[in-house]
């Protein structure tokens, strides 16, 4: 689609397409103070230099067990034979640890990867990279189409299937993957409900599924009632909580069926690189014998030993409640005003911005950093983000970047995604301003239910 087109306004950039938090929200003196105090102890900056073990630092393992237990309601839950830490696996960030988790656990000609769309783009990447076949799931009203993939999974079941590679001891080769974002969706805002949960774990288990969880924004939750004060802990179960409880409970030998994809990029900074997997002890210990950790040692093994500083003190989890939320609380309702006085009277639809722990639809808590707006059947997406781009000075992400490569059957040639995390809080409502501006000259131009064709180009919308 060629170049990227320069905006034609001398109009200040305005970015909300960036999934980055804003450079005053990161927590500069804190991890100076973390990583002061991990290099001046000779016991802790001598391993942070040296090769690591292969599922990384242990002391960051059992202080991200202990965090994620207190959060998450599960703390002390352990099996006999459980150690502090077993279900942890230190990764250079969640893209990182989903490339590794393809190596040890799929084979490109025998495991079918299934991605709830609207799907986090920069994934599909990834999977193509490990050979897989992608395939799209709807979100639907319950952050899953149960039904639109069980049909999906029952007719790859029934197809004869053989195996490029050899299975390794320490590791299981998945007939399927699911991926989604369940929790404050990027893209959609969406939260899977808990019945929705449940019932995916079950469907997994019958087809052989692993499903692979980013649960990335899940800390990062406020009440979206004045009256209520924001929540401390989940609302909901991760997905792997379910498969670990749900009856019948794995055996302490099982791979289970579900993964968490954890991340600092969202609650530090994206540059510490730094993420976790979670899972049963068995999938943790193939994982950490992926080629690249077996040959270069645990990722991330220095900052390792500063994110752990950050936890042990409890200055992450004080920067989380007391900087974080009330920042981004603050930042999506200023979004949320805008788009009612800006965008509504054009016909805009807005998704998500709330949900309770057992629908995800009713008024509760919301979380993350983006708002899914439905544009008019008639306005392209596509064409607005590029009337924005060019008479606005305004960057925004066309519905069809998060539509799965190479499957049409799923397509959001109306929606929008708007991050509220990146820009300043005053050019948040300008930027919703500037957006229905680009709405009406679409709308008068009388072309605006055509698309672009082929591909999104990100050079354009930079």
């Amino acid at each position: 689609m060629g170049d990227a087109i320069p905006p034609l306004t001398p109009k200040k950039e305005i970015n909300l397409l960036r999934g980055w938090p804003h450079f005053s929200l990161l927590p500069v003196e804190k991890i100076k103070k973390a990583s002061q105090k991990a290099l001046a102890d000779e016991k802790t900056v001598i391993p942070g230099l040296c090769y690591g073990p292969d599922p990384g630092f242990q002391p960051l393992r059992e202080s991200i067990q202990r965090w994620t237990g207190r959060f998450f309601g599960d703390e002390g839950k352990m099996r006999d034979g459980e150690k502090i830490g077993d279900r942890i696996c230190i990764t250079g960030g969640a893209s990182q640890n989903l490339a590794c988790v393809l190596q040890v656990f799929s084979d490109p000609i025998y495991t079918n990867v299934w991605m709830v769309a609207p799907c986090y783009f920069l994934a599909c990447r990834i999977f193509e990279d490990s050979g897989v076949v992608i395939g799209a799931v709807p979100e639907g009203d319950e952050g899953v189409d149960l039904e639109y993939l069980r049909k999906k999974l029952e007719t790859e079941d029934a197809k004869p299937a053989t195996r490029l590679k050899s299975q390794k001891p320490w590791s299981k080769i998945y007939r399927h993957i699911i991926y989604c974002v369940p929790t404050f969706s990027n893209p959609s805002g969406k939260t899977m409900s808990l019945t929705c949960r449940q019932s995916l774990i079950q469907l997994a288990r019958k087809h052989d599924a692993l499903i692979i969880t980013d649960d990335v924004y899940d800390s990062l939750l406020w009440s979206t009632t004045p009256s209520t004060s924001n929540p401390t802990k989940a609302v909901l179960p991760r997905l792997i909580d379910v498969d670990r409880t749900l009856e019948p409970t794995p055996g302490k030998d099982s791979f289970g069926n579900a993964m968490s994809n954890g991340s600092f990029s969202k609650i530090a900074g994206p540059g510490v690189r730094t993420g976790w997997a979670e899972a049963s002890p068995k999938f943790i210990y193939g994982l950490s014998q992926c080629g690249s950790s077996r040959s270069g040692g645990a990722p991330s093994q220095l900052t390792a030993t500063m994110i752990n500083e950050l936890l042990v003190s409890g200055d992450l989890e004080n920067h989380i409640q007391n900087t974080l939320i009330p920042a981004y609380k603050r930042r999506c309702e200023f979004m949320v005003d805008a788009i009612t006085k800006y965008l509504s009277p054009l016909g805009v639809s807005v998704g998500e911005t709330s949900f309770s722990s057992t629908s995800s639809s009713s008024d509760g808590v919301f979380g993350g950093y983006f708002i899914w707006i439905d544009l008019p059947s008639d306005i392209n997406a596509e064409v607005v983000s590029l009337k924005a781009r060019q008479q606005e000075n305004l960057i925004v992400a066309p519905g069809k970047l998060f539509e799965v490569y190479g499957d049409e059957s799923v397509t959001f040639p109306n929606s929008i995604r708007l991050c509220f995390s990146f820009e300043e809080e005053k050019d948040l409502a300008e930027g919703v301003e500037r957006l229905g501006n680009a709405i009406k000259a679409v709308r008068e131009s009388g072309a605006g239910n055509k698309g672009l064709g082929g591909e999104v180009d990100l050079a354009l919308f930079r």
